[in-house]
Formats: structure tokens, sequence, C-alpha cells
């Protein structure tokens, strides 16, 4: 159950930066819903589709759109107000990626993934959404910058298995992840951390 709670946590997260993100590119009210449920349930909906997990998760649980619908309008209401909705944005962004990033890893754990590829998976369901998100609203996709977006969720995902081998409880493991995750992000954007980039080579 807790799973499922962080779950619904993070697609509410995820709604929010979507819709943000759709104000910023002047959609409308059901451009805006589109959005935030693309980026909500669009990693989580390629996980449970190579994972083999059916009926996937917000087609079996309707809980899923009525988050994402009132986080959405929530959105809109607050946003129209805000000076600060990029800032918003990208704390909004930082958390889902952490939420995602380690509820998709325990779910593939559960399906019986191993390490690798439940990494992999957890990944997945952090970026996914992020990715369409910015394609629909005409931005180059995080993923494909030089940020560290799904690095940081890389190395939140391996420090939760690393704690894990080491026999820290799951809960443990995960709350660290969430926190390596969601840490790195935001200090990222504040710090202005990037990674290295072709040209530096040359």
């Amino acid at each position: 159950m807790l799973l499922y709670w962080f779950d619904l946590l993070g697609v509410a997260v995820f709604a929010v930066s979507g819709a943000l993100a759709a104000m910023q590119a002047g959609l409308d009210l059901f451009g805006l819903l589109v959005l935030a449920a693309v980026t909500a349930i669009g990693g989580g909906t390629l996980r449970d589709l190579l994972l083999n997990r059916h009926p996937i998760g917000w087609m079996r649980d309707g809980r899923y759109l009525v988050v994402i619908c009132l986080a959405a309008l929530a959105t809109a209401a607050y946003g129209q107000l805000s000076p600060g909705a990029m800032k918003s944005l990208r704390i909004a962004d930082a958390l889902g990626l952490a939420l995602f990033a380690l509820t998709g890893t325990e779910l593939a754990e559960d399906c019986g993934i191993k390490r690798v590829p439940a990494l992999l998976m957890g990944t997945l369901t952090a970026v996914g959404g992020g990715v369409v998100r910015d394609l629909l609203s005409g931005q180059v996709p995080l993923l494909l910058r030089r940020d560290i977006y799904a690095t940081a969720a890389i190395a939140g995902i391996a420090l939760y298995q690393l704690l894990r081998v080491a026999g820290l409880k799951r809960d443990w493991a995960f709350i660290a992840g969430i926190v390596c995750v969601a840490g790195l992000r935001l200090a990222a954007i504040r710090y202005d951390w990037q990674l290295p980039s072709p040209e530096l080579y040359r």
C-alpha cells in the first residue's frame, strides 16, 4: 500500500509539471489536461508494457486519472497567479523524477526482474513522461540535454540497490533513494551542474 500511495503522489507531481509546461506553451485547458496526463502516466505505461503488467495501472484504477485531473486543474488555478512557474516546474519535476524512479524500480523487482534491468525500468518510469511532455510542448527533452536528469535517477536507484544488498530495510532504502534523486536534481538546478559536452574534448 505504501508503494501504491507513493505512485499516486508521483502521478500528482508529474501532472503538475505537465500542466505548468502546458501553460508556458500557451495551450488551452484541454491541451493542459492532455499534457498533464501523458507526463504523469507516460513512463509508467511504457514500463508496464515492457513488464507485461496488464491491465496497465491507470486503466485498472480510476484514481490515477482523478488525481491527474485534480492536480492539473489546481495547477492551472495556482499558476495563473504565480510569477515563479518555471521554478515550480523544476521542483515538481525533480520530486516526480525521484518518486517514479524508485517506485518503478520496486515494481520491476516485484515482477521478478533482476537488478540492472530493474534499474533501467525505474529510469524509464522516471524520464519517460518528461520526454513526452517536452516533445509535445516543443522543447528539447531534458534527457537529451546536459542537465543532470536521468543520471540523478540512476544514481538514486543504484544507492537504493546497494543499501538493499547491504541489508537495509526496503522502506529506508527507498527513502534514501528518493532523497538522493531529488537532492541531486535540485542541486544541479541550484548550482547549474551539467554533464560534460562533447565539444569539451575537441
